[in-house]
């Protein structure tokens, strides 16, 4: 699986080492490293900024400055596809209205699948396009929990086969912890987790602490991508051991 890690990342040092040959998911609204990206990443992906916007009060009505960012983007031939803008806390009827003003090609435009929606738009989604993004929301905004995996353990018999093969490739938002990942059949999924713990000093404890944000980068970097999605869709048993997992934003 390609394991997208969520720019920006302070210092810039910090992000070559996060990124560099590897994979970067660059958000529209915190695009000021997109020249790393550009620069040292084997691929990367644009996410449309949504959530962002959506949590500081101003969600973005007018998409006209995100696509002329994000075609600009898919210029690049490792720039793997642009996440659709969504309306976070819109209905399924809002959503469908975004899709059909979406003027890239489906091949790089890739819808969210909200979990709080119907399994039916997520049903329709998957046969519509090459690939989708799986969002946690609603009341299975919390990552790992048991809501949350029993609601999973539906959709996976949406999107796979009797075997539990995929029939369409997922990308998993904030989905990016080896815990969660390792259980469902990921082309690919991202966080922003390095970004928000190269920089807590607390979390690094012990006589081999890295003492550069650079080299706790690496590290994290070299835990989270030793272990790849899963191959094929094991229903979850619903647990209190599965709710300790969490979700990596």
């Amino acid at each position: 699986m390609k394991h997208y890690h969520g720019l920006p990342i302070t210092p810039a040092t910090a992000a070559y080492e996060a990124v560099k040959q590897g994979h970067a998911f660059v958000s529209f609204a915190h695009s000021q490293q997109l020249g790393v990206a550009i620069e040292v990443c084997q691929s990367f992906a644009i996410d449309n900024g949504a959530f962002s916007a959506w949590k500081s009060g101003n969600p973005v009505k007018d998409w006209s400055e995100f696509y002329n960012f994000a075609l600009d983007c898919l210029k690049y031939p490792h720039c793997d596809w642009i996440v659709i803008p969504d309306v976070i806390d819109g209905n399924e009827a809002d959503n469908d209205a975004l899709l059909a003003e979406c003027p890239a090609s489906k091949n790089h435009a890739v819808p969210v699948y909200h979990m709080h929606e119907s399994l039916d738009r997520l049903e329709r989604l998957a046969a519509d396009y090459h690939r989708i993004a799986l969002g946690s929301s609603g009341e299975f905004a919390a990552i790992g929990t048991n809501e949350w995996w029993e609601r999973m353990n539906q959709m996976m018999g949406v999107v796979c086969d009797q075997d539990g093969y995929p029939l369409v490739k997922m990308h998993g938002l904030r989905m990016l912890n080896p815990a969660i990942f390792s259980k469902l059949p990921l082309e690919s999924a991202d966080s922003t987790n390095i970004a928000r713990n190269i920089g807590i000093d607390q979390t690094w404890k012990g006589n081999y602490m890295p003492p550069t944000k650079e080299m706790r980068a690496a590290v994290m970097r070299s835990r989270i991508e030793s272990v790849n999605s899963a191959n094929q869709y094991i229903a979850q048993p619903v647990s209190k051991q599965l709710c300790i997992f969490g979700g990596a934003a």
